[in-house]
């Protein structure tokens, strides 16, 4: 299934907003997910990553509660989740402290953040629809985020600077979901625009836009709906080994080395630490590559960084899995002449996506042929859909005057 158009993601959560309250909402505002083309485990050693938002959206549906004498209205926000049937009430007002990890934590951090930012929402009811898949590594939790973060601005009438918005946003995954992300989700689903990608610097937290406005291209994103079950050290382990290599090189990140700089201090990192070094510090050259090879018009180019992508992550860094495997290696054997310029796998990795690049003629063969064997070699039915580069965060309602 195709992503919905934004004006069907506006009438669904329109539609549930009226069966929950009974009445039409004052506010509609959407925030888009992301992908990463290209720029994998490269944020949090200050480098440079390239996503995009995509054409799958949260959708929040808002109005004060229907208030009247006998019926004072609630004091604090009544929230429903349309794909996960469930209601919940949570604090606009005073201290506000994590509690119990769920969906409603995200809401509940941007609430706080608003608060502490002087952006005080007052109660409210809300619907929330998304089509942005959930596990996927396509940034459910920064659209979710972000939309709220979007209609507390419109409620208020008061815009965040934009740079702002994104760190607030971040610090809600922090705090109230215990999620140590970074910079990236939250950027994409803010700062996107349509028929743009965006090339993030990390450490300066400053973004570039990339035009892709040719509409011969598509980008195709796989999802594996195979997620590994990890012992929670993977992640940590691999930051602690970036950040050893580092230290030995005597910079303060991966993203100040060179591949030259790398290799002759090979003798002083074991075998595991220089490769995840060698991963971080040849995938911020190809990230920074492949703007440029967008900027050319270079498709041959920028496939082959994405296909090197992918090796570095499953050999260096080892975060890959079969599956993801398996569909870059699905991609890549199909060829240019099939339509497709490049794949990799996109995200943390240990399943998830796979994130290609189509020529938009050939979209509907390639998703075939993709399914086909795919589901061939492992049992497992992918989902696939098409995205072009998709705007941000945006009011879709508000009530005049």
């Amino acid at each position: 299934m195709g992503p919905q158009p934004i004006l069907e993601q506006t009438k669904a959560a329109e539609a549930a907003f009226e069966k929950q309250f009974g009445r039409k909402p004052r506010w509609l505002v959407a925030a888009p997910g992301r992908v990463n083309l290209i720029g994998e485990h490269t944020d949090y050693n200050d480098g440079f990553v390239f996503p995009m938002a995509i054409e799958r959206r949260v959708v929040i549906a808002a109005d004060r509660p229907a208030a009247d004498a006998s019926n004072p209205g609630p004091n604090g926000a009544t929230v429903y989740s349309t794909g996960l049937d469930e209601r919940a009430t949570l604090a606009v007002e005073g201290d506000i402290q994590p509690g119990q990890c769920g969906w409603t934590s995200y809401v509940q951090g941007v609430i706080a953040g608003c608060l502490a930012a002087g952006l005080q929402p007052g109660p409210f009811e809300a619907v929330v629809f998304s089509d942005v898949p959930l596990g996927g590594g396509l940034s459910s939790s920064a659209a979710l985020e972000v939309a709220t973060a979007t209609l507390i601005e419109t409620m208020v009438g008061r815009s965040l600077d934009p740079v702002e918005k994104v760190l607030l946003c971040q610090k809600a995954e922090h705090d109230f979901a215990g999620m140590p992300c970074g910079i990236m989700d939250q950027f994409s689903s803010v700062m996107g625009q349509q028929n743009h990608l965006m090339l993030l610097d990390c450490r300066a937290q400053a973004a570039e836009m990339v035009p892709l406005e040719s509409p011969e291209l598509t980008v195709l994103i796989t999802n594996s709906n195979v997620k590994h079950e990890l012992t929670g050290s993977e992640y940590p382990q691999r930051r602690a080994q970036c950040h050893r290599a580092a230290e030995v090189l005597s910079i303060p990140a991966l993203r100040d080395a060179t591949i030259e700089q790398l290799q002759a201090h090979q003798g002083k990192l074991d075998e595991v630490e220089f490769r995840r070094a060698r991963h971080v510090v040849t995938e911020i050259e190809r990230t920074v590559e492949a703007a440029l090879a967008m900027r050319q018009g270079n498709w041959d180019w920028l496939g082959e960084l994405m296909y090197a992508s992918h090796a570095s992550l499953r050999d260096d860094y080892e975060v890959s899995c079969t599956e993801l495997d398996l569909l870059v290696e699905i991609s890549q054997s199909l060829g240019n002449d099939s339509g497709i310029i490049g794949s990799r796998m996109t995200g943390g990795g240990f399943g998830g996506c796979t994130v290609s690049l189509v020529r938009s003629e050939a979209v509907a063969d390639v998703t075939r042929q993709i399914q086909e064997k795919y589901e061939a070699k492992t049992g497992i039915a992918p989902t696939i859909f098409a995205s072009r580069p998709a705007q941000g965060a945006c009011v879709i309602r508000r009530p005049e005057g």
